[in-house]
């Protein structure tokens, strides 16, 4: 557990309590870094905050009194969610109704992150915030029921979908495809799905860009939280397939330690989880809403790699692989 001292509503220190549940994941720890500077960030890992726990959540949330509740973690792998449905839906789907109703006890802020699998993928443009959601897989379902539940509950908050998340830890398709590269010279990845690989530091430094756009005062707060709470979709710019993404990451490999990548069908490599074609999301409501352009995301894979190269020490042999 990653915890700052717990100061009910930053008494003593001037400053917000900000909970952040799922500290240990790889969004999460992107976001205890960007959130730095905006309030007493108490930052707890499973252990500390166990979603599937209710009555843990309540307790810790009644105990800490934060301003902030942001809410990185969740049931995430897609494949075994298809078995595995009672705990996905209690961690995706009820949980953060349950988030939401202290939330708004406190009349705290809500923020929460959820996923382009709530669509089928069928559309051929990017999806936009009032688009029919019609999930493919149990946890597109278990992620749209818990953006139902919170805004059944209404009060103070933020949804933001994003899509093919990735970074320099936890695990991923950009750390399993640098996996890969060291054992095979030939990969075979799908190329007829298309989305925006979006880097965790990027959703990250989103949230914090409109953390930072509260008004202070409390009669400006809440005209501000009439008009902008509510669902956006957050990934980078551009699109690519999952083919596409796996060469534009070894492209920045050595030729000699480069696999060639070969693309294939979905109905090639076949899944427990149906995934959706297009997962393109068009991100102009946040645009216009607070101002935040996401950066292409080629761009961004090209800030990660050369963190991956220059700091090989705290990612293996990241250094020698970029020789």
């Amino acid at each position: 557990m990653r915890e700052a001292t717990p100061v009910p509503n930053g008494v003593g220190q001037g400053a917000p309590v900000i909970l952040l549940a799922g500290a240990n994941g790889q969004l999460g720890q992107e976001l205890l870094r960007s959130l730095q500077g905006e309030g007493h960030i108490v930052a707890l890992d499973r252990h500390g905050l166990d979603l599937a726990d209710f009555d843990q959540i309540r307790q810790v949330v009644r105990t800490l009194r934060p301003a902030v509740i942001v809410n990185a973690a969740a049931y995430t792998a897609v494949d075994r969610a298809e078995a595995d449905s009672v705990l996905a839906q209690r961690i995706n789907a009820q949980a953060p109704g349950v988030l939401a109703e202290e939330a708004a006890r406190l009349r705290a802020t809500l923020i929460h992150y959820s996923t382009d699998y709530v669509f089928d993928g069928t559309l051929a443009r990017p999806y936009v915030e009032t688009d029919a959601a019609s999930p493919l897989n149990v946890y597109g379902r278990t992620k749209l029921a818990g953006e139902a539940a919170i805004a059944q509950v209404g009060g103070r908050h933020l949804i933001f979908r994003t899509s093919w998340v990735y970074g320099l830890r936890g695990a991923n398709f950009l750390l399993t495809m640098l996996r890969l590269a060291q054992t095979r010279d030939e990969i075979r990845v799908v190329s007829d799905q298309c989305g925006a690989p979006t880097w965790t530091r990027t959703i990250a430094a989103a949230t914090a860009h409109i953390v930072a756009q509260w008004p202070r005062e409390a009669e400006a707060l809440e005209a501000w939280w009439a008009r902008y709470s509510g669902l956006y979709h957050l990934t980078a710019a551009g699109s690519t397939s999952w083919h596409g993404f796996a060469s534009a990451i070894f492209s920045y490999l050595p030729a000699a330690k480069r696999p060639n990548v070969m693309p294939i069908a979905t109905t090639e490599y076949p899944t427990p989880a149906t995934r959706p074609a297009n997962s393109c999301l068009s991100t102009e409501k946040i645009r216009q809403a607070f101002g935040f352009f996401a950066p292409d995301w080629e761009d961004a894979l090209r800030c990660v790699m050369d963190e991956y190269a220059d700091y090989g020490v705290r990612f293996g042999a990241a250094r020698e692989d970029m020789r």
